[in-house]
């Protein structure tokens, strides 16, 4: 199944409005959530086919997200990217234990981003 639907989140509205931005321009329907609770809410409100999470959020983290999401049987085959500034190995080998399915530093390079993106088409 292609991907045509993303949810993108992040609690930085700079970096909701660039990478929103960027996804709708290659063609894809993007919705967006700057906190886990949002996050969730959005999941409920409309399944998406791939979620861009970041890490570093108030409250509940991306990591802390993710793993609720992966372990969710309703959720479970949406495949998540991490897309954080924390760039450390261990914290790519964390997220992916937490579930994610890749992970990308920012700041994101666009072709990288996309290539990330189409794997899971």
């Amino acid at each position: 199944m292609p991907i045509s639907k993303i949810l993108l989140v992040d609690d930085s509205r700079t970096e909701l409005h660039y990478l929103s931005d960027l996804l709708t321009k290659r063609g894809y329907s993007v919705r967006t959530a700057a906190s886990g609770e949002e996050a969730m809410q959005r999941l409920n409100d409309e399944r998406p086919d791939l979620i861009l999470m970041d890490v570093v959020m108030p409250g509940q983290n991306g990591f802390q997200l993710t793993r609720s999401i992966t372990r969710d049987p309703r959720f479970s085959t949406v495949p998540v990217i991490m897309c954080t500034s924390k760039n450390q190995e261990t914290d790519r080998v964390w997220g992916m234990r937490q579930g994610a399915k890749d992970y990308i530093v920012k700041p994101v390079q666009p072709d990288e981003l996309i290539a990330k993106i189409r794997q899971f088409d």
